[in-house]
């Protein structure tokens, strides 16, 4: 599980710091624009679906695992885009309710599983 773990945290850490930071760096005018549109609309809450769903099935050990898309998400737009721009704050907290709300129902779907 532990392995598991690694891999949330490298594939957080990638999709909500290395992207925006390539969205900023390489895509320069509206494109930039709509990038950072796919990533807050699309990609990152997907990732947050993602993970919480992996840290569902065993939430012993991964119960954190929904935090650190929402806690990255911040850090890499307060980085990139405007330090301590109060705009990105619901979307972490949305970011954390998907992914907390994925776990939960993971939660439910293996529990369901192993009575049945």
């Amino acid at each position: 599980m532990v392995k598991k773990n690694i891999i949330c945290v490298l594939v957080s850490a990638f999709i909500m710091l290395f992207l925006p930071w390539c969205a900023v760096a390489f895509i320069k005018g509206d494109g930039g624009m709509a990038v950072c549109f796919l990533l807050f609309f699309t990609i990152n809450p997907i990732a947050s679906i993602v993970i919480g769903i992996v840290s569902g099935r065993n939430i012993r050990t991964s119960w954190f695992l929904p935090v650190l898309p929402a806690v990255l998400f911040l850090f890499g737009t307060w980085i990139f885009f405007d330090i301590r721009e109060p705009a990105f704050i619901p979307y972490a907290v949305v970011y954390l309710l998907l992914g907390y709300t994925a776990m939960l129902v993971s939660v439910f779907v293996v529990n369901r599983k192993i009575n049945v």
